[in-house]
């Protein structure tokens, strides 16, 4: 997993475990959320970090239709009283957003850093 070896982590992996895309033994994070300003063991700046909306997206998308489907199948198969629904909905949103939303934004970054990614710009900018 280190560039001595000569082999790079998996994007997937070394996004979900929080560390740097390039080595796979440094904090990607340095908090919650907050991406660290660089990795402490390769040296790897992360100043090519935009992850925007992205991974927020993607809960928003996968969370919403695991309790939609969840509540949708309890409340026909069993018509449970609504208190039975919030007393495991809402709870069951709260930790699956904030469980899955710095593993994806890990993975967000790892795959901007593979990739290469940068900011846009326009050819017309480009030539002048």
């Amino acid at each position: 997993m280190s560039e001595a070896s000569g082999t790079v982590p998996s994007p997937i992996t070394a996004g979900i475990l929080g560390r740097c895309p390039h080595c796979g033994k440094g904090r990607l994070f340095q908090g919650f959320l907050s991406v660290a300003p660089g990795c402490s063991e390769c040296g790897l700046e992360y100043d090519f970090v935009d992850s925007g909306d992205g991974p927020a997206v993607f809960v928003i998308l996968i969370v919403g239709m695991i309790v939609v489907g969840g509540a949708l199948w309890l409340e026909i198969a069993a018509r449970p009283p609504l208190w039975v629904h919030a007393a495991l909905w809402i709870p069951l949103t709260l930790i699956l957003s904030v469980g899955s939303l710095r593993p994806l934004k890990g993975i967000f970054v790892a795959q901007q850093h593979r990739r290469r990614a940068a900011e846009g710009r326009l050819a017309s900018a480009a030539k002048s």
